[in-house]
């Protein structure tokens, strides 16, 4: 009988560890650094990890994980890769920066978009490709893996 209680503890213990990766994974994810336009803050191979979040709780100076702009069905990706790691400029009721295409005569960013710069000023970002869609972003990098918060 003894046995019977030390199985169904263990056995609950493991359920209520799966139970929190599982939440865990949907709230959070580790993204790794394939580029160079977040240097100097951010460099090829650092890991970050990212808080999954919506254009609601994204503030200008966020880090921020996302897909680019679609083009004729495809996404517009210089190198080959999918997701794009750039800073929040300027989110929805923000005034538009200077210099983005594609934003004549908006005084503000729109609500579900974005103004997204790299780090890097050879960043290819916002100022080339105009305003982000908000429903494409994945969320906020929070932290670098073995480093300080973001």
């Amino acid at each position: 009988m003894q046995a019977f209680w030390v199985t169904g503890g263990i056995a609950s213990a493991v359920a209520a560890c799966l139970v929190a990766a599982h939440h865990l994974r949907r709230r959070f994810t580790v993204v790794t650094i394939d580029g160079t336009s977040m240097e100097p803050t951010l460099s090829p191979g650092d890991q970050v990890v990212v808080k999954r979040r919506g254009i609601d709780r994204i503030r200008p100076g966020d880090i921020v994980v996302l897909l680019p702009p679609r083009t004729q069905d495809r996404y517009e990706s210089l190198d080959g890769s999918v997701w794009n790691i750039k800073r929040a400029a300027a989110v929805p009721g923000n005034p538009v920066p200077s210099g983005i295409p594609g934003t004549d005569g908006l005084a503000e960013v729109p609500a579900g978009s974005l103004v997204v710069f790299g780090d890097n000023p050879d960043s290819i970002d916002s100022r080339h490709r105009g305003l982000f869609p908000a429903d494409r972003m994945l969320g906020v990098a929070i932290r670098r893996l073995g480093g300080p918060a973001l």
